[in-house]
């Protein structure tokens, strides 16, 4: 390499270190202000149920009967355990109101959380097997998101769901364990992942 064009490739190759650690920064800025403003009721925490092997339910399954549906591995146990601490250490807190599916994969995910009592709420159930319902049940969830951010200084909350209930609402794939911080506008403030310790 001929001498200048030694120095213009040193020139233009170390303004990259601090870019690229600027720009780590900027997204653990984005996801602390996202827990800021769910801290302060500005924001949900949607949340797709830890790992539970496999697709869907199988054929004939019953929603109030967990032997019959696809449930939590013991890692999806343990990662549900690791996202709980790791929220309450995100919200300072441990008081925050939990909502669920009624399928038993994310009940379990709620109560393991370990972050309050867990209440079921119908616009969280999965409509894998009933796509045609998709459109209305999106709707009644985000109208649910928008009257809970919109009442006076309401308790974070983190809604734990499934994977096409949190693509219908923010439009993109959510994998198991994946929380997804969206505002009274559906806009996405963050996408956080924690796998278990």
């Amino acid at each position: 390499m001929h001498p200048p064009t030694f120095f213009l490739a040193l020139l233009l190759a170390f303004p990259l270190v601090p870019f690229a650690a600027a720009v780590r920064a900027a997204d653990d800025d984005a996801t602390r202000d996202a827990w800021e403003a769910v801290a302060r009721g500005d924001a949900a925490a949607l949340m797709r149920h830890a790992l539970a092997p496999g697709t869907g339910d199988p054929a004939g399954f019953d929603v109030d009967d967990c032997t019959t549906q696809r449930n939590l591995s013991d890692a999806g146990r343990a990662q549900a355990r690791t996202i709980g601490a790791h929220v309450a250490r995100a919200l300072g807190t441990r008081e925050v109101d939990v909502y669920s599916s009624a399928w038993c994969r994310c009940l379990e995910t709620g109560r393991l959380l370990g972050l309050g009592e867990v209440r079921a709420l119908t616009p969280l159930n999965s409509f894998f097997q009933a796509r045609e319902s998709a459109e209305a049940q999106t709707e009644a969830l985000r109208r649910w998101i928008d009257e809970r951010l919109a009442s006076a200084e309401p308790a974070p909350a983190i809604l734990v769901t499934h994977q096409v209930n949190v693509t219908a609402l923010t439009g993109g794939f959510a994998a198991s364990g994946e929380i997804v911080i969206v505002d009274v506008d559906d806009t996405v403030l963050a996408r956080i992942r924690i796998d278990a310790e």
